[in-house]
């Protein structure tokens, strides 16, 4: 059996991939199930338990090698279920070693089975590789630097060996696995006695973004330690030509930091690696600005004071929170830019991914990003501390307008799309004017100015844009001449009341054609007519007394005739 391959893809199939490892070792629980059942290999019945062991003598099936597999996948992913929960709960870690313990017993008995001679040379090199694995994490875990790194080499140089004899897809798995073990040799060795590990190591952590599996918390731990020594010795912080003393540990630690943070950010390899160093950037940034911000509350009595005593000079707690928000700020600049330049390279690519079908870039969404940026610009301005600067101010006046010139740019994109062409030219001429300020102005400012974009890249662009624009311009009038002409025109009536007149109208054969007015329109009609009886007044009627008293008359002796049958 490949064990590796098996490994990992079970692992990614099944809840790994999110770092759920409930769900896997649930996985592994149905699936020795499965395997128990296929091969008829119960542990007793649901009365009474009875234990088996598999022996070389019944390993004429490869699943048999799979249960033993599972069994230490089981119990390896509760203990990486176990050390997620001991973040909050310490006692659960004296579990998690017992789980690492039974999982590197199934190794091993799954290691002693492949020496059979029923295994092939290839299964039992990675049941031994497998084995080194375990038994070197839980050498790690117990803090036993020297074995759990002999035990790491072990593994490296067994996947090392076998991704040299395989084709290249199958030497991408060992190669991976090769990968994910070296950090934890070089975090070995470092607590061995190695100071050159920790430079690699940061490399390590620099290249990825961050930190992932075993190795997390340990090395986050050891770089804040190693940043607290050397914080140690860190007792005050230059900025702008003044000096402030620095006496939080936490502000210390980022501060060192800070230069491996910003260089890290410009050797990354790739869009999504760069987005997450400049939010652990701004993460930690914000952290040290909390932290200066509670310094502030208990002295701001006294830092009022010192404002009216001083003529107007901030204290230096205040002066370091203006120098740290300067920080979080242009590092939130410098990630939006480089959020619009990925967005102006998919804009360049638009045609390829409408094809695709994907969602394609706007200007619109750049000009969000200018509009954050421009927003950050002004907060810089009004930083306690810095109202005086003139230089400072002037820095950022001459960024606010660069930034400016391009979100104008974008705007004018965004016209020229729904084919507002005067709007777009004047936004063309007033990106000109910026740019031709920002020239004009940066003499002095050319260094601060480096990192931004070029605006002569700008210019030259706005006016191959221009021209560009007024031939579409020109063209789209010849367009709407030729729409309406007498032919062509309508005058929107619907066909039923133009027979007597040709008209080129493409809706008749669209589905929204117009036939007649529907609903059709009221037209008025002749109400139903009143019957008043006006003649009733004056109608007499005959008198009917004669009537009256023939019938008073009959009375009781007509109605006893009446009974008896007697006839009047």
């Amino acid at each position: 059996i490949t064990v590796l391959q098996i490994v990992k893809e079970s692992q990614q199939q099944h809840g790994l991939r999110h770092g759920d490892f409930q769900r896997y070792r649930g996985y592994c629980s149905r699936r020795l199930r499965r395997l128990r059942k296929t091969l008829n290999f119960k542990m007793g019945n649901r009365h009474k338990f009875t234990g088996k062991k598999v022996t070389e003598e019944i390993l004429s099936d490869n699943r048999y090698l799979l249960l033993i597999l599972m069994d230490a996948e089981r119990a390896w992913s509760y203990a990486m279920q176990l050390k997620q929960e001991a973040n909050t709960e310490p006692r659960k870690r004296f579990h998690l070693l017992s789980r690492l313990r039974k999982a590197v017993k199934h190794a091993e008995e799954l290691e002693r089975l492949c020496e059979s001679n029923r295994v092939d040379a290839k299964t039992k090199l990675e049941a031994q590789a497998y084995m080194a694995y375990l038994t070197g994490m839980l050498r790690f875990e117990h803090q036993e630097w020297k074995a759990a790194m002999e035990a790491f080499n072990k593994c490296k140089t067994i996947y090392e060996k076998l991704a040299n004899a395989f084709t290249e897809e199958q030497a991408v798995l060992y190669n991976q696995r090769v990968e994910e073990i070296s950090p934890n040799i070089r975090y070995c060795a470092y607590n061995i006695g190695d100071q050159s590990a920790m430079n690699e190591l940061m490399q390590m952590r620099l290249r990825s973004g961050g930190t992932e599996g075993l190795l997390a918390e340990k090395l986050e731990a050891l770089i804040t330690q190693t940043r607290a020594k050397q914080a140690a010795t860190m007792s005050e912080v230059e900025w702008r030509g003044r000096t402030v003393p620095v006496k939080i540990d936490k502000v210390r630690i980022f501060l060192l930091g800070l230069a491996d943070n910003e260089a890290a950010i410009v050797q990354a390899e790739n869009e999504e690696t760069k987005e997450r160093l400049f939010e652990s950037l701004l993460s930690e940034c914000r952290d040290a600005i909390q932290a200066v911000r509670e310094d502030l509350k208990p002295d701001q009595k006294q830092r009022e004071h010192s404002l009216e005593n001083d003529s107007g000079k901030v204290s230096n707690i205040q002066y370091l929170h203006s120098y740290l928000t300067y920080i979080k700020l242009s590092t939130a600049i410098r990630r939006n830019e480089s959020m619009a330049k990925s967005l102006q390279k998919a804009l360049l690519q638009q045609q390829r991914s409408e094809e695709d079908g994907k969602r394609t870039a706007r200007p619109q969404d750049l000009i969000r990003l200018y509009d954050i940026i421009l927003q950050n610009l002004v907060e810089l301005t009004q930083l306690p501390g810095l109202e005086e600067d003139k230089n400072f101010q002037k820095e950022i006046g001459l960024k606010t307008l660069v930034y400016k010139a391009y979100r104008c740019f974008f705007i004018a994109q965004s016209y020229v799309l729904v084919k507002k062409w005067s709007e777009a030219l004047v936004l063309y001429e007033r990106v000109l004017k910026y740019a031709r300020q920002v020239q004009s102005g940066a003499g002095a400012y050319t260094n601060s100015l480096k990192e931004l974009p070029d605006v002569q890249d700008l210019i030259t662009q706005v006016n191959a844009e221009k021209y560009s624009l007024q031939a579409a311009a020109i063209l789209d009038a010849n367009d709407t001449q030729e729409t309406e002409s007498p032919s062509q025109v309508k005058d929107g009536k619907p066909l039923s009341e133009r027979f007597e007149t040709f008209c080129l109208d493409p809706s008749l054969v669209s589905k929204q054609v117009s036939l007649v007015h529907f609903p059709p329109g009221f037209q008025p009609i002749p109400c139903k007519p009143l019957f008043f009886d006006l003649a009733l007044n004056h109608v007499a009627f005959p008198p009917l007394e004669d009537k009256v008293e023939q019938k008073a008359k009959s009375g009781l002796t007509g109605y006893i005739k009446g009974i008896f049958g007697f006839k009047s």
